[in-house]
């Protein structure tokens, strides 16, 4: 069976979308998960962190389902939203706004348009509540489960071998966590993460730069008045805005660009 996909990424966190309003191509297969793997594969496959079904729903613009690149269904991933966005607008799915369904629940999304080109996505991200200082570190939830820790000499830390370590320790089982490190250069915060289910670094995670953004905050590393904060990963800069309250962030907008890649179709 042939597949037809599209390959798009926001600050090199790229993803695989398959359009399935008029047919099912992964849904009822079980072996889909390995499939889905094989499909992500940089070697193998078409290559990208992740893959995301675009279905319809009966209440909302479309339905985002979202797999790690391991296969297996993830939860929710703000640059796929953003970048899904994008695909839905380029195909006429959706006009500039929408409102869709995650598996984190509802969000709302804009398309920031240039002479009637898409120029950024603008995503409207689940509120925070509930955040923890472990020691040094700050946990959160952000649609997925994050751990941010500042540090020094962000470009030269082992993302790699720190991330896995914290993302498998007791602390954070059965699940696991997404684990961030950050550092505050010249009111930019500079940002590294080690994600789950890609069990590797990426070049930008929007859960966990949406994450890094609010723990800043809360720490307290920014100023009070301060709520649109911008963030340097390895494959770009994206920028988050908020509502700070006693006991909880609202009205997060995680922005950045998004870009198409390519389209293809591949066998199964």
């Amino acid at each position: 069976m042939k597949i037809p996909f599209h390959k798009y990424h926001d600050a090199g966190n790229d993803f695989i979308i398959i359009d399935e309003r008029q047919n099912s191509y992964l849904s009822t297969e079980k072996r889909s998960h390995k499939i889905i793997a094989k499909l992500c594969n940089r070697r193998f496959g078409i290559g990208a962190d992740g893959l995301m079904l675009l279905r319809n729903h009966p209440e909302y613009d479309f339905r985002m389902v979202y797999f790690n690149s391991d296969g297996y269904e993830g939860s929710m991933c703000g640059n796929g939203g953003r970048c899904l966005t994008a695909f839905a607008f380029h195909n006429q799915v959706i006009g500039e706004k929408t409102l869709f369904i995650a598996s984190d629940g509802i969000h709302h999304a804009t398309i920031n348009s240039d002479d009637g080109k898409l120029s950024s996505a603008s995503l409207g991200m689940k509120n925070v509540v509930g955040i923890k200082e472990l020691e040094t570190d700050i946990f959160l939830d952000t649609g997925s489960p994050h751990l941010v820790r500042f540090v020094n000499n962000l470009e030269k830390l082992d993302v790699y071998s720190m991330g896995k370590e914290l993302r498998y320790s007791d602390a954070f089982n059965p699940h696991g966590t997404n684990v961030n490190f950050a550092e505050i250069l010249e009111n930019n915060i500079h940002i590294r993460t080690y994600e789950r289910g890609v069990e590797d670094e990426t070049l930008a995670c929007g859960t966990g730069i949406t994450a890094t953004a609010i723990a800043a905050h809360f720490k307290g590393l920014l100023e009070n008045h301060v709520n649109e904060v911008k963030l340097i990963a390895k494959g770009g800069t994206l920028s988050v805005s908020f509502t700070p309250n006693p006991n909880s962030y609202r009205n997060i907008i995680l922005t950045g660009p998004t870009e198409k890649v390519f389209s293809g179709e591949i066998e199964i």
